[in-house]
């Protein structure tokens, strides 16, 4: 379903859309965070950010490195608390598949928690228009939020049975 979307979502760039999935793992006992950025957005972004712009970000040269400088945005712009507490985030890895970038995140450690709050600000300074979907599967069906510029947050709460 995923793909279906993201295949519909290509015909009508230029929208301004993520799309970010949580899932809790058992077996690991973390949370995995998988996101999905159009490329574009995400180095004109970055561009804007450091600076410097016509950076390629997927050959930046002089020194960078396409992941640091990822991994850097993303994580300063998403974050995650579960029963209030901030989340320390890993940065894993990113892979392109075009026209998006997808990085995978994930969150050690993770036993039981009652709620999630999410705050994802992912390319909301360069566009005003910007949708960021969220979708958390945790002991039950997935639940959804769609955070915007004056709502870059929501909660869940979840019964932890």
């Amino acid at each position: 379903m995923i793909t279906f979307f993201y295949s519909f979502l290509l015909l009508l760039h230029p929208i301004h859309l993520s799309v970010s999935e949580i899932n809790y793992s058992e077996k690991d006992k973390a949370l995995q965070i998988t996101s999905r950025i159009f490329l574009d957005d995400l180095e004109l972004s970055i561009q804007n950010q450091l600076q410097k712009p016509g950076l390629d970000i997927l050959q930046p040269g002089k020194d960078l490195r396409t992941e640091k400088l990822i991994s850097d945005y993303v994580l300063q712009r998403l974050s995650v608390k579960l029963d209030g507490k901030l989340q320390k985030m890993n940065f894993i890895a990113f892979e392109r598949e075009d026209p998006a970038i997808i990085c995978y995140i994930e969150i050690e450690n993770v036993k039981q928690f009652k709620t999630i709050e999410v705050k994802n600000e992912v390319i909301m300074e360069t566009h005003n228009d910007q949708s960021n979907l969220v979708h958390v599967t945790y002991k039950g069906p997935v639940k959804s939020m769609r955070l915007v510029r004056e709502k870059p947050s929501d909660t869940f709460t979840f019964d932890p049975k």
